[in-house]
């Protein structure tokens, strides 16, 4: 069941620890919500991609976390790797229906974090100033 943070009530207040249940979605937040899933998926949205057009793509990252990335997405059902019979062998990475229930999310997030950057950017600045 979706949890729907009151107005203005708190989040964790809303969040009943479930045991084995609160685990399993608490994994599932640590792995989609990871900053190379989040570029990987946000990436994947213009349609299939190959690992080397990825890797440009993502500035930063490396070829053993693009992996290690892909791999995680591919296990939890979001996104498909499909590997063709040729020469040199030719392998595309796309959005699975599941992976794509995840863009409205990925939208919303980076449409928060691009409102409030300089919010941020001020706050980060006024912490670093007390030294």
């Amino acid at each position: 069941m979706p949890v729907q943070p009151a107005e203005h009530g708190s989040l964790a207040a809303d969040w009943e620890p479930r045991g084995e249940a609160d685990c399993r979605v608490r994994t599932i937040m640590d792995r989609v919500g990871d900053k190379w899933s989040v570029a990987v998926v946000t990436e994947l949205t213009a349609g299939p991609r190959r690992f080397s057009e990825l890797k440009r793509a993502l500035p930063g990252i490396n070829q053993r976390m693009l992996t290690s990335t892909l791999r995680v997405l591919e296990r939890d059902g979001l996104v498909t790797r499909t590997v063709y019979p040729q020469v040199p062998p030719r392998v595309d990475y796309e959005l699975t229906g599941l992976g794509r229930t995840l863009l409205d999310t990925v939208a919303s997030l980076l449409d928060w974090a691009e409102r409030n950057a300089d919010g941020i950017d001020e706050a980060r600045r006024r912490y670093d100033a007390r030294g």
